[in-house]
């Protein structure tokens, strides 16, 4: 493993540990950030920093139609649409 990459891993690790922390949880809810989605978009950017495409497209992927479809909502029950 290159300098880089252990970097990246390194940094990747403490990343997701910080996120898994039930304080970072509660911080990220009160926001209205779902902390499974931040941690599968950490997966999705680590597998494309390590060259695995296909991965980080499902994953970050899935981030993008989560969040939007969420926004989406958020957005009909503010205006009181159903």
């Amino acid at each position: 493993m290159n300098r880089f990459d252990a970097l990246v891993k390194e940094l990747f690790d403490e990343l997701e540990e910080l996120v898994k922390r039930p304080e970072s949880g509660a911080d990220l809810s009160e926001r209205g950030v779902n902390s499974s989605l931040v941690l599968l978009a950490v997966q999705g950017l680590r597998a494309y920093l390590n060259g695995d495409a296909k991965t980080a497209a499902d994953d970050l992927g899935t981030v993008a139609d989560e969040i939007s479809a969420r926004h989406s909502e958020r957005t009909r029950r503010e205006r009181g649409i159903s």
